[in-house]
This record gives structure tokens, sequence and C-alpha cells, in this order.
């Protein structure tokens, strides 16, 4: 800062230069206060798409109750929303921004007290104590009480409690009270451990139990949980680990070849009492990868805009590599923004077989044939190098190829137009490009299988969800499911897993939070 004396002493030349100086202070400033000024515009519109959102459902929750519903139906459309909810209050805690209170809540709050925990459970003792109990004014202190924190823990069948117990410390000198701080929680002030937190989520995400269901399972180990109890865990963790999902998402985007799949699930629309079909997409690297992930995402339509949103291909700096899909229209898109295409030879082969096995037809028998040659050139490669793989697919699989190819399309002059046959010849000829890109490239599979087999625990999860509940809910899902399916690939135990990385969120950097992705994980020294 130059005072006015200063200032009277400067010639035309410092004076010019002090005045640029300014100026570029200035301006500095108002990118500074333009660039705030945005962030908290996109700051209050998220809030008020949450506060917005958060009316809707209570309104929901109101109105399920008179909407006729099946007693599972019901179970779970509450439970949706009671995590929908619980998410919603996170989300908008971690922006600063409480949720605005109604009577209702006010009402159920004063009702609402934490009930002790049973003294029947058994308990453990852990003690947490200053570093040090000397005084800054070098007299020793002395223990004059302590604060008790329980936490409820489980093992599968039997609950334990944990008791944690800081000392409280006192100086008879100078009256300094010292004590060791609190350690921060997943869920601020929450009961349940991680391990806890991490069963539940991994039973409804894994072993696909919805939470009535664990409900009862709790009951018969000796403590009723209450749904909505689980419900407001679910969806706090939910919101807590989306950011590590995220990581996960941008980590998969480096790979400059992934798979890419789609299966249907069936969404209930609150109000209507009706299901619609709505779609879990799957992307992951390939099994030749040194990095094992898979990440699902959920939309409530089967639109090829998913994907391209995934891919961030709505600006010039979206991924750009080869992309193994079935033959599905939603992915051609892509192709034309500049993701190559690789095809898949399964669904190629898999049109042969249905002619076999429903017609016993001769053509489809020898194009199985040919297509077990191909797959036969495949099983020797699963460890070689990249080059390694491209020069034996070149040496052996291409003559394979160019055989198959000429074979198919001799028959297609023989077969009547609009037959079974001629679809099954047309569905390969037309895509042989694709379908033979992996030959020329040790980096692509031969067909789409691998994320076929990452989709199969969807399909479990299927025939006990009955539906997703919400889009929300469904988001939820595939997030969880990303982390959860992405530790077992890599080998891990996903509820040790999951238990250590809640345990250290709260205080794990963010700017480091790719070392909590599953291929990265490496156990906290307090991990059994």
């Amino acid at each position: 800062m130059i005072t006015a004396q200063q200032l009277d002493q400067l010639d035309p030349q410092q004076m010019r230069a002090a005045v640029l100086a300014l100026v570029q202070q200035v301006h500095a400033k108002d990118e500074q206060i333009t660039r705030q000024s945005r962030e908290m515009a996109h700051k209050q519109a998220l809030i008020d798409k949450l506060t917005h959102e958060n009316a809707v459902l209570k309104r929901l929750k109101f109105a399920a109750k008179s909407e006729a519903y099946s007693t599972e139906q019901r179970s779970l459309l509450e439970e949706t929303l009671d995590t929908d909810l619980a998410e919603l209050g996170q989300e908008l805690a971690n922006l600063s921004m409480p949720l605005p209170e109604t009577e209702e809540d006010k009402k159920h709050k004063a009702r609402a007290k934490r009930q002790l925990l049973p003294a029947s459970l058994p308990r453990t003792d852990i003690r947490h104590e200053p570093e040090s109990t000397v005084c800054s004014c070098g007299c020793q202190m002395k223990r004059i009480g302590e604060d008790v924190a329980e936490r409820l823990d489980y093992q599968p069948g039997s609950f334990t409690v944990e008791r944690h117990i800081r000392g409280k410390w006192a100086c008879g000198q100078c009256e300094k009270l010292v004590q060791a701080p609190v350690e921060p929680h997943i869920i601020d002030k929450g009961i349940p451990t991680t391990a806890l937190l991490a069963q539940v989520l991994v039973a409804k995400y894994l072993d696909h139990l919805p939470l009535y269901r664990q409900e009862h399972i709790f009951g018969r180990a000796g403590l009723p949980i209450a749904r909505s109890t689980l419900a407001q865990w679910v969806g706090e963790c939910g919101a807590q680990l989306q950011p590590l999902v995220d990581a996960l998402s941008a980590e998969l985007l480096k790979h400059p070849v992934l798979h890419a799949d789609e299966t249907p699930v069936a969404m209930l629309k609150p109000g209507n009492a009706k299901t619609h079909r709505s779609y879990f997409w799957t992307f992951c690297t390939t099994r030749y990868s040194p990095i094992k992930a898979v990440v699902y995402r959920f939309a409530d339509n089967r639109a090829g805009s998913n994907v391209r949103e995934f891919l961030g291909l709505q600006g010039e700096s979206g991924w750009r590599g080869t992309l193994i899909t079935d033959d599905y229209t939603g992915y051609k898109a892509c192709f034309e923004q500049g993701v190559t295409e690789g095809g898949c030879m399964a669904h190629a082969r898999r049109k042969f077989h249905e002619l076999w096995a429903n017609h016993a037809s001769p053509i489809g028998n020898e194009a199985l044939q040919r297509f077990q040659s191909l797959y036969q050139v495949e099983e020797e490669l699963q460890d070689l190098s990249p080059d390694e793989r491209r020069r034996i697919r070149q040496d052996k699989a291409r003559p394979l190829a160019d055989a198959l190819h000429d074979w198919m399309l001799r028959c297609r002059d023989q077969v009547p137009e609009g037959s079974a046959t001629a679809k099954a010849l047309l569905y390969s000829l037309r895509r042989w490009a694709a379908l033979t890109r992996y030959i020329d490239d040790g980096n692509l599979p031969i067909d789409n299988n691998w994320v076929e087999n990452q989709i199969r625990p969807i399909a479990l999860g299927r025939s006990n969800w009955l539906f997703a509940g919400s889009l929300r809910a469904g988001k939820r899902a595939a997030a969880v499911m990303s982390l959860l399916h992405s530790a077992r690939i890599n080998g891990h135990d996903p509820h040790a897993y999951l238990k250590d990385i809640l345990a250290r969120l709260p205080l794990h950097p963010n700017n480091r939070i790719e070392e909590l992705l599953p291929h990265r994980w490496q156990p906290s020294d307090s991990q059994d």
C-alpha cells in the first residue's frame, strides 16, 4: 500500500507503474467477486432444488399412506422415501444449509428421544485420553471425570456396544481442563459403528435385502432397529459416499477401452401405484486392464443421452476411446462423436445358437463351430501383453475371421430374404468391422461378456427389490453398488472395505480421495 506522502515522491515512471499495479489488483478483485458470485448462485440454486425436492418427498410420504399398495410395496416405498429424505438432509448439511423444519418436524423432534441401548448387551470399553496430562504450567493434571458415548456394533447374529470413554483432566494450579477430542463420525452424533453401517449397506445393495427384512433380522438378534432409522443411516451414508463414487467414475474415464451395457428394472411412480421401466447402465474396464473398476448409473429411460452424459461427450474434452457394446441403437450417437465402436462377437454367435437350438439349422451349427475356433485362439491370450495378443490374433484369428466372413457371404446368397437365417447372417455382416476390430488391437476383448457378468448382481437384485422406488433411490443404489462390486472384483471383502472407508472419510483430505478407491485401497492399521 502506497501512502499519500510516498505518492508525492514518485517520478512519472514510478507513478505509472503504481497505477498499473493498482489496476491489476482491482481487476483481480473483480474476477474474485464475479467467481464467488457465480459459486454462490450455483450453491443457492442447488439448495433451492434440494429444498423443493425435500418438500415433494414429504408430500409423497404423506400421500402414500392413503394409496392402495400391497404390504410389501408399502414397506419398500416408505423405506425409500425415508432414505431419500435422509440423503437430502445430508446433502443440504454438506452445503451448510439445514433443512427447513415444518410443524410436523418439530413435533416429531420433540417426541423423538434417543433410547438408551439395552443394558443386557455386551460392552467393550474404548478409552480416549489426552496425549499428555502434564499442564503447561508444569503441574501433573488429575482425572476429575469422564464422558461416555455408546455406539451400537454388530457382528452377524449378535449386537455389542462400544463405550467410548473420554477422560477429563484438570490442573489444580491453573484450573486448565483437557480432554481427548471426539473423533468425527460418518454420521454426526450417530449411534451405529461403521461396522453396523457397512452391514446394513452390504445387506441392502450386495445381498439385496430390503430394510424391512433387515429390521426382522436385527429383531431376531435381540434389538429391532426401526426401518425408518435404517433408512436414515442409508441415506446419510449415500450422500457421504458420493464424492468417492464421482472419483471412481473419473478414474474409469482415464482408460482407453471400456465396456458398456444396460439392463431394465421397474421403478415405482409414487402417486399412481404403477411401475415403469427404468435402466441400470454399467460401465467397466476390460479383463485385460490392470485396473479393475465398475460404475453403475441409474436412469428412468433407455435414451442414448445417458451414455453420452457419462462419457462427457457434450464437450470437446469428452472421452474418445473404444466402447465395447452390443448393437443397441442408443450407443450409435457416441460413434458419430468420435468414440470408436467395438463389437461383441458373443452377440453375433448368439443369433446362430438360436437357429441351431430352435430349428436344428445346419448353417447355425457350422457357424457355431467357426465362432468356437475364434474363441479357442483367445484362450491362450489372457496373460500376454497387448502387442503379443495382437500378433497372435493376426497370425491365427485373422485367417479364421476372413474365412467366416466369406462363408457368411456365400450363405447369404442361398437363403430366403427375411428368414431367421438371413437375419442372423446380416447381423454379423453389417457389423463386421466392429466385430473384428479386436484382431487389430491387443487391448480390445473379443466380446462384451465381461460387462454382462457385472450386470448379474442387478439381475439378482431385481427379483428382490420389486422396484427401485424412486429416481434418487435408483441413483443411490447404483452409487453404492459401484463401490461394493469394484471392491469385490479387486479381491476385497466388501464389508471390510466399506467399514474402513466409512471410518476414514470424515478425516480424509478431499484432494486425496483417490486413495480410497477399491483398486488403490490399503486397509488402515486399525482394520482387522
